[in-house]
């Protein structure tokens, strides 16, 4: 499944599930474009350390996901873009009555609006290019709900909706458009929660994983970003060049239930 010769961009990818796919991408041979929305040495040191590992080219773009004009900036100033991995995304739990105004507004540009942008820049260059690929990391709350996340789950449903939108006015070409739906995911900042809840619920780290955090996952085990990588990467290719259009769940059967 070799990307070489293709350039990607993933957003909000200097850490978590985007920095994962941003490597396995790289792994493949695609030349990958990281962002987020800070602009530190570290920022650009990764994207220095993939290329180093992987030999490809890899560079680190700021732009802000919040800011229309900036999502659209990111294509330009890329070049490039055919693949374009829609991954930003922020959270906020509280209830509707309860829910703050700016929180919803952040969510709602950051995790669907920027989709929307990034898409309407790149799909010209796409076109030129005469192949491409569009990937939306969604999440299980793109096709089912929890209480207390209504801005996130109207996001992530908005992004599993706007996919099969991209995905109907591209069908006629060789460019796809599908939404990867995460399940709970091992990532740094989840790692980083374990211990809290261990102390907050008095329970070993296995018992805080299986019946808090993946209560609702029945594998009762993480997704990685490195299988979220893979899955990527397998939507790129061109074995699945007929996929498009719809869903993938990475969730350990959580949407089976």
């Amino acid at each position: 499944m070799s990307l070489s010769g293709r350039t990607a961009i993933v957003t909000g990818s200097n850490s978590g599930i985007g920095l994962g796919i941003a490597w396995e991408l790289a792994r493949a041979g695609a030349d990958v474009v990281l962002n987020s929305f800070t602009d530190r040495d570290e920022d650009h040191a990764l994207a220095e350390k993939i290329a180093g590992e992987t030999g490809v080219a890899a560079r680190y773009i700021k732009a802000d996901m919040s800011k229309g004009e900036e999502c659209r900036a990111l294509v330009e100033k890329a070049g490039a873009c055919d693949i374009l991995v829609n991954n930003a995304g922020i959270q906020h739990v509280a209830p509707i009555d309860e829910f703050p105004v700016e929180k919803w507004d952040a969510i709602l540009a950051i995790n669907l609006s920027s989709a929307f942008h990034t898409t309407a820049a790149a799909l010209p260059v796409m076109r030129k290019a005469g192949w491409g690929r569009v990937v939306n990391i969604a999440s299980a709350h793109g096709l089912t709900a929890s209480p207390y996340k209504s801005a996130y789950v109207a996001a992530k449903h908005g992004i599993v909706g706007m996919t099969k939108v991209v995905a109907l006015e591209t069908a006629e070409e060789p460019i796809t458009a599908n939404a990867i739906c995460p399940g709970y995911v091992l990532t740094p900042l989840v790692e980083a929660q374990i211990p809290d809840t261990m102390a907050k619920y008095d329970m070993s780290r296995e018992e805080v994983i299986k019946k808090v955090m993946l209560e609702r996952q029945p594998s009762k085990e993480f997704a990685t970003v490195e299988q979220l990588g893979g899955t990527v990467v397998f939507l790129c290719s061109d074995a699945a060049a007929q996929i498009t259009g719809t869903t993938i769940s990475v969730d350990g059967g959580w949407t089976a239930l």
